[in-house]
């Protein structure tokens, strides 16, 4: 297999620092009420192999499941069909908490379940989570 076959796109990867201790940063991303107040209405639960939805609004219940959890480091979970979102969190001094959300499974040959490109949805997307991290930084330092 060349360069050339290999079609996917690179993770989405944004990372922000918040004046908030860890611990209530990992509450927000790892609690359904948490993840609801910033991101979507779901019913999430911070287990491993746990199917959960994500209320995606017009898009519908989007289903999820939990792939990954290392309190309070680390979450990860598949998002539809093709998707991984994964949350990182580290300890800064100072009380502060550095979180870096990556978005992947990025592929050119590939359409979300809705028939939409990923190369076309991806910029949309990456755009889409600088305004979610910014409500997640609100929700976090109120």
């Amino acid at each position: 297999m060349t360069d050339m076959d290999n079609q996917t796109l690179p993770d989405i990867r944004q990372t922000l620092t918040f004046n908030a201790p860890i611990g209530k940063v990992w509450d927000a991303v790892a609690t359904s009420e948490g993840i609801a107040a910033w991101f979507m209405p779901n019913d999430f639960r911070p287990e491993v192999g746990r199917e959960f939805h994500l209320e995606a609004g017009p898009f519908g219940k989007s289903p999820c499941k939990v792939t990954e959890i290392d309190p309070p480091h680390r979450l990860s979970f598949k998002w539809g069909k093709d998707w991984t979102l994964t949350f990182e969190l580290r300890e800064l001094d100072g009380g502060k908490t550095e979180f870096t959300l990556i978005h992947g499974g990025w592929d050119m040959d590939k359409a979300t379940e809705f028939g939409q490109p990923h190369d076309t949805v991806r910029g949309g997307m990456e755009q889409g989570w600088t305004g979610i991290g910014q409500r997640l930084k609100a929700l976090v330092e109120a």
